[in-house]
């Protein structure tokens, strides 16, 4: 078996200009390109044409629309990185059904936790029938008992259906195209709702101006498909510009993260994703190693999102890779939510990572964002441009009154253009909280403006308010990650009502030993760093490896972090919140 071509020799590129997923899905079909799945030792398992794609769809959605399936009906799909996931939701672009795709299993929380969010997400969309790779259908089925769905079962389960006559009825430009549900939550579940017309607005603009697609392009990915990232990223928009992309599943990533590299390397890819914690990963597995079988030449586009990009990072990715022909141009830091659709702003091409080192005091005090007086640690904190806004689209900088703020001002980010959500599915009041009635979307995330390009500080929901200063919980936490018991990711800060309602800072720091003298050390090691970093103190809760609970896509959730705390997920909170340092 060999993998789809890079270029088709009987189809010239079109990069996007279509007016539905089914349309371009139509368009693809007429070459030779494609989706790859590998396994995770490299071998290649599947090569699926869009050709094969589209034919197995359209057999899909005649058997969907026989048995009765109303239109704009939501089928819930478990969203595993496998030939069949893909024909499902394209079978439900030619049914004129809303695919609703929704995570795998995590680690934190185990099975219950998994099964009672797959009820919330089962009821907030409504769905009607529900899919999962063959291991995960008994969950599904104890998350839907009672609720009177049509349809519980495997891909096979839905491709048995009887086909009969029945005509496709593919969305139109003007109808919805799914519903996204990227990261969970303890709240009622919000479904973002994209319309084909958001969809291919954000397509084109990606294709077009965030990375350009050409001939000779080609995709490599292991970003889940069920979040914003790996969906529209690494599925949709590749499709719409006819290019073949080759996969690893998320899960086989977090096991052989190289092997993501050597696809790349091997096939020639020029386009993949990652957030920075992909990219630390990578350098962390290959700095520990023998010489790699590795020519990283053809990458043209690194792209970085999906998160606060840490410039540490990305300067330890290109020290380890350069060898193999990774340019420091390749990087392309970014910046998106699924509320549109996926990207707001690209960093300029062949640039590479633009680092604006500021003032940390100035920033923490008074919102302000000018460069630091001196490098180091306590004055400097090093800050990445996330590239200009997408053409025919805008966005603003406000302070809390909407004030408009000037360029070097820290405030909300806004964001207004044709590739905004039309809302939440059915949570108007969630929706009307975040999307005003001429169109600009409150994002939630922080930031300020930069010579036209943007530049994220964090999300506001996170930011510790504490002695009249704004701490940035990034600025602790990779401070403390770089002890040398830590790896990225092992750290979340978030601030409680302490005695006499003061806030305090706590640290969760997943910890790796059971020895006590080394527990301790650690824990002063923690504190230590954190005095240096922020100057101030903190109380340091050791728990266990993989405790930290994540979103679909990999981020760190301090939301559910600082929940599951006061809940006493790792045990008894301190008392009172005011106690000496535990190690747990």
């Amino acid at each position: 078996m060999n993998p789809t071509p890079t270029d088709n020799d009987n189809l010239p590129l079109q990069p996007a200009g279509f007016s539905t997923l089914s349309e371009a899905l139509d368009y693809a079909a007429r070459g030779k390109t494609g989706f790859n799945f590998y396994s995770a030792k490299g071998d290649l398992q599947t090569a699926q044409s869009y050709a094969e794609l589209r034919e197995r769809a359209i057999r899909l959605a005649q058997g969907l629309i026989t048995a009765g399936f109303e239109p704009e009906a939501r089928i819930l799909l478990i969203a595993d990185t496998t030939p069949d996931f893909m024909v499902m939701f394209f079978g439900c672009q030619y049914a004129g059904l809303l695919a609703v795709p929704v995570s795998l299993p995590t680690t934190l929380g185990g099975k219950d936790a998994y099964i009672a969010g797959l009820r919330r997400q089962i009821e907030g969309s409504g769905a009607v029938a529900a899919m999962a790779p063959d291991e995960l259908v008994d969950y599904l089925r104890e998350a839907a008992e009672g609720l009177n769905l049509r349809l519980i079962g495997g891909a096979k389960d839905f491709f048995d259906m009887p086909s009969g006559s029945a005509k496709p009825r593919p969305f139109r430009a003007d109808e919805r195209g799914y519903l996204q549900y990227s990261s969970g939550s303890t709240r009622a579940p919000l479904g973002v709702d994209i319309p084909q017309r958001a969809l291919m607005a954000n397509c084109h603009a990606i294709i077009n101006h965030g990375l350009q697609a050409r001939s000779g392009d080609r995709c490599t990915s292991w970003l889940p498909l069920y979040h914003d990232m790996g969906l529209v990223g690494f599925m949709l928009t590749p499709m719409m510009c006819q290019l073949s992309v080759d996969y690893m599943a998320t899960r086989d990533f977090a096991r052989r993260s190289l092997l993501w590299l050597s696809l790349i390397s091997r096939n020639r890819g020029t386009l993949s994703y990652s957030p920075s914690f992909g990219y630390d990963l990578c350098a962390r597995r290959a700095s520990t190693g023998s010489k790699l079988d590795l020519d990283l030449s053809c990458w043209r586009a690194a792209g970085v999102g999906g998160d606060m990009v840490q410039p540490g990072v990305l300067k330890h990715f290109i020290e380890v890779f350069g060898e193999y022909g990774f340019r420091p141009t390749t990087f392309v830091p970014s910046y998106g939510m699924a509320e549109t659709v996926l990207a707001v702003s690209f960093a300029p091409l062949d640039t590479g990572a633009i680092v604006d080192e500021v003032d940390r005091k100035k920033m923490a005090e008074e919102g302000i964002a000018v460069p630091a007086p001196g490098a180091g640690e306590e004055q400097a904190r090093p800050l990445v441009a996330c590239g200009k806004t997408l053409p025919g689209h805008r966005t603003e900088i406000r302070d809390e009154q909407g004030n408009v703020l000037p360029e070097r001002r820290i405030g909300r980010i806004f964001v207004k253009g044709p590739s905004v959500m039309a809302g939440y599915f059915q949570h108007k009041e969630a929706t009307d909280a975040v999307l005003s009635a001429d169109g600009w979307l409150d994002t939630g995330d922080l930031g300020y403006g930069l010579n036209d390009q943007l530049v994220i500080t964090g999300r506001s929901k996170d930011l510790i308010l504490t002695n009249g200063r704004n701490i940035w919980p990034q600025d602790i936490e990779w401070a403390v990650e770089v002890l040398p018991a830590l790896r990225r990711g092992d750290v979340a800060a978030f601030s409680v009502n302490g005695a006499h309602d003061q806030e305090e800072v706590v640290l969760l720091v997943q910890c790796r030993t059971n020895d006590s003298a080394a527990r301790t050390q650690l824990v002063k090691e923690v504190e230590a760093a954190v005095q240096r970093s922020a100057a101030l103190a903190c109380k340091v809760y050791l728990i266990e490896p993989r405790g930290l609970p994540q979103t679909s896509s990999g981020k760190l959730s301090r939301a559910k972090a600082k929940a599951n705390y006061l809940s006493g997920v790792y045990g008894p909170p301190l008392a009172g919140h005011n106690a000496a340092s535990v190690a747990a």
